[in-house]
């Protein structure tokens, strides 16, 4: 099966036109042992390349150059699969485009292409070529330092307040994980996760519930997450609690139970973000935008959790108009190094701006996926790079500083 990989990257340093040939002659031997044929594209800073071969030995070529020290900012654009190679006759050819002439440098490059007429107009590996032979790719590229220039400073701070002890009857725990700014260096919001007794796993608390007790038991539990907050002394700081959709809606007045349990602990609504996901199926669609209203009616504010990791994300956004939004990790996971990711995530940032919707990136584990999501003009953070989730604590913030 033949397989396609296009990667664009930055070079690292510069290099002459003939050190540049050399390295292109050696790679080209070495892709041509391994049947991998294409073409390397150069404007003077970037390299743009297409690999052609067989799954296994593209793989192989690809992880031999992400490897190279040489360029930096790799990011793969596209892997796909095709009937016939498009650079067939090119073997691993070099096309620096410094040697053309910029009206004509689009019609020498599809002279390399072997490709029927008709077929290059459609093709997708082409319509990457031309973007980036014309530019039009630099709008989306987002480069960024290399993540050895960054470090992590976790300031010395000791909290006066102990753990919160939970009662003997308790069924459930929490664990805090802080939301952060990472460039003003502050927490702003704290999320409440749910835990079974000892920090176990959501899934064993919810697996020993009985079915009919689950929307009862979701909802009662978060009297636990509003005492914890009391007890941090949490009392500027939004608080974000998760809730299953449904709960809003099989249980009755269950947005005046939620009111009344913040207040009973001391809390604002307006302290309060209710977060809900779109992995359960809504069934009753008005009941839970008539729940939604009564949120926002007492200053609750909504988010959309795990977005994109779902089907009904861009429906919850359309009908529901969420305050925040935050984007899933399965999105964030080496964004730095995903071009599919990154178009998506571009495309939620714009969407949002346009709705006045915050948007949150959770999940973010290294410095690199958070380095380019802050070139991409994300503000707001949660993952295991600032802070793990404490169980019934508030845990230290780390932040990211430039090595001196």
């Amino acid at each position: 099966m033949l397989s396609t990989l296009i990667y664009r990257s930055q070079l690292a340093g510069s290099v002459s036109p003939e050190k540049l040939k050399a390295l292109v002659e050696r790679a080209s031997i070495k892709n041509a042992k391994a049947e991998v044929t294409g073409i390397l594209l150069y404007d003077g800073q970037h390299f743009f390349q297409v690999l052609e071969g067989s799954v296994e030995n593209v793989h192989t070529v690809f992880q031999r150059i992400s490897q190279d020290d040489r360029h930096f900012n790799l990011i793969e654009l596209m892997r796909d699969y095709a009937p016939a190679r498009r650079f067939g006759q090119a073997g691993m050819a070099l096309f620096d485009l410094r040697d053309y002439q910029k009206h004509t440098v689009v019609e020498a490059l599809l002279k390399r292409v072997t490709l029927t007429d008709e077929r290059i107009r459609h093709d997708r590996v082409v319509k990457f070529l031309r973007s980036f032979v014309e530019g039009r790719d630099k709008e989306t590229f987002i480069g960024i330092a290399p993540a050895s220039e960054w470090t992590l400073t976790t300031p010395l701070t000791v909290s006066a307040v102990p753990p919160l002890q939970p009662a003997a009857d308790q069924r459930c725990e929490f664990a805090l994980q802080p939301i952060v700014d990472a460039a003003n260096r502050r927490i702003v919001s704290c999320e409440a996760l749910i835990r079974g007794l000892q920090g176990a796993p959501p899934a064993d608390y919810f697996s020993q519930l009985p079915e009919g007790e689950r929307y009862q038991a979701d909802l009662h539990s978060k009297i636990y997450a509003f005492q914890l907050a009391r007890h941090l002394g949490l009392r500027e700081q939004t608080l974000s609690v998760n809730l299953l959709p449904m709960s809003l809606v099989m249980i009755d007045d269950a947005v005046e139970h939620l009111i009344q349990q913040i207040r009973q602990q001391g809390l604002r609504p307006e302290q309060v973000v209710v977060e809900v996901t779109e992995d359960e199926v809504i069934s009753r669609f008005d009941a839970f935008q008539f729940a939604v209203r009564q949120l926002k009616a007492a200053g609750i504010s909504l988010a959309l959790d795990d977005f994109g990791a779902g089907f009904a994300g861009l429906s919850l956004l359309a009908d529901f108009q969420p305050d925040k939004v935050k984007i899933d990790r399965k999105l964030i996971i080496d964004i730095h190094r995903s071009g599919p990711r990154q178009a998506i995530v571009l495309a939620i940032l714009k969407c949002c701006q346009v709705l006045e919707i915050t948007v949150i990136a959770e999940g973010v584990e290294k410095i690199e996926e958070w380095l380019w999501l802050e070139g991409a003009g994300v503000r707001y953070y949660q993952g295991f790079l600032f802070a793990r989730p404490a169980l019934n604590a508030l845990p230290a913030v780390s932040w990211p500083a430039r090595r001196p």
